[in-house]
């Protein structure tokens, strides 16, 4: 239980890494807010909580927008404590379109959710924990953004945005006690790519079959481990960012991508 009792904001936190990365802080002991922009989602994660004897609040939030990220985390502030773990995790894939082929309103929207939402995120995080003098901040970017593939154009500058974020954070606020991390995430079996034709709505053109890891062969061929990563993967990174043997570590990015950005 080595984060008992610690209260964590972990955001699109109702399926796939958000949710896994929830249930193992509650599994260490740590009281969870599981926030999404689907509230249903977010419900049962924190049903799955309870029910192995955690504390976990679900909330529903757009974390694109200041406002839901303001009352979210007020909100679990109130409920379970004083915040010392902000997980930005709520993102959507792009499709893996080129600039040539999307279009406006698509581009916006993925920066806004992938980048904004983390910031916002941050910002809000920043305020609990700047006059405490301590906290942890973990910011999900992705392998894609260590490189020019993974994802779409939108996609792309906004995971290398999150990682710039997080450096820039890091430098600032470091020796104020409080650390700014991102994990990079590779290829992870979840239902992200139907999740995000769902938050981006009508009109989102499929990506079921588009990208460069679809079929095992593909996942082989560019993974150096052979095989897609899982949540729980992702969610242990989490849980050690998160922790004090981690109190010396900040404006990291870590990949946990099975090799894929060794090569």
């Amino acid at each position: 239980m080595l984060l008992r009792d610690r209260v964590a904001v972990v955001t699109g936190a109702g399926a796939g890494i958000g949710r896994a990365i929830a249930q193992a802080l509650s599994e260490r002991g740590a009281r969870v807010a599981v926030v999404d922009i689907d509230e249903a989602r977010a419900r049962e994660t924190a049903r799955l909580l309870a029910g192995t004897g955690g504390q976990a609040l679900a909330l529903e939030a757009d974390t694109s927008r200041s406002g839901d990220v303001d009352r979210a985390v007020t909100a679990a502030c109130e409920a379970l404590g004083p915040l010392e773990i902000m997980v930005n995790n709520a993102g959507v894939l792009d499709g893996y379109w080129s600039v040539d082929e999307m279009d406006e309103a698509l581009w916006r929207r993925v920066v806004e959710i992938n980048l904004t939402g983390v910031f916002l995120g941050c910002k809000r995080a920043l305020r609990e924990m700047l006059p405490r003098g301590r906290g942890r901040i973990i910011n999900m970017a992705s392998a894609a953004g260590l490189g020019g593939t993974g994802g779409g154009a939108a996609y792309v500058a906004a995971k290398h945005g999150v990682v710039g974020l997080t450096r820039q954070m890091a430098v600032a606020y470091s020796g104020r006690g409080i650390t700014v991390n991102a994990i990079c995430p590779g290829v992870v079996l979840t239902e992200f790519r139907a999740h995000s034709r769902e938050i981006l709505g009508p009109g989102t053109p499929d990506m079921s079959g588009r990208g460069i890891a679809v079929s095992d062969e593909q996942v082989r061929a560019i993974t150096p481990a052979g095989r897609r990563g899982t949540a729980e993967e992702v969610a242990a990174a989490a849980c050690f960012l998160a922790s004090d043997g981690a109190a010396y570590i900040t404006g990291h990015a870590l990949a946990v991508d099975g090799g894929w950005r060794a090569r």
